[in-house]
């Protein structure tokens, strides 16, 4: 079921902004080494999962196992997230949660076992890559914030 995902994720849309805003633009865009993201630039890779699984969430409901993978650190670097200012991005990653919340709680129960191939050894669930999303979601925000829920 995915109804525990759906409440995580508008829980994190809610505590997570005031975190983020708590560190500060410097320690926010430095990077701890040349080949390590930056706080901004983990968070970016959030908008790039998020930008994504907003693909698969929607093309695994009408198409037939539909081939959607994406290379992270291409993604990254070529979205230039350490030239944007913190503030919007911090509310651009919360807006683009809360879109998918309200994605996430149309799709019918039965979509939830239809497939898409995301480049893995085998073709997963609509409904893992909701759970997975949230799980991926929160790892990297223990990366970046004081998030411990």
């Amino acid at each position: 079921m995915i109804t525990h995902s759906i409440q995580r994720l508008k829980h994190l849309c809610e505590i997570i902004p005031p975190l983020l805003n708590d560190i500060s633009p410097a320690d926010f865009a430095t990077k701890p080494s040349p080949e390590k993201w930056s706080k901004q630039q983990i968070l970016g890779h959030l908008l790039d999962s998020a930008t994504n699984n907003h693909q698969r969430f929607v093309r695994v409901q009408f198409e037939e196992v539909p081939y959607i993978r994406y290379d992270q650190d291409q993604w990254n670097n070529f979205s230039y997230y350490n030239a944007l200012e913190k503030d919007d991005l911090v509310e651009f990653w919360r807006r683009y949660n809360l879109h998918l919340v309200h994605i996430i709680k149309q799709i019918d129960e039965d979509k939830l076992s239809r497939f898409c191939n995301t480049g893995g050894e085998n073709p997963v669930t609509l409904e893992f890559l909701v759970n997975d999303y949230v799980v991926h979601l929160e790892h990297h925000l223990r990366q970046i914030t004081r998030y411990e829920e």
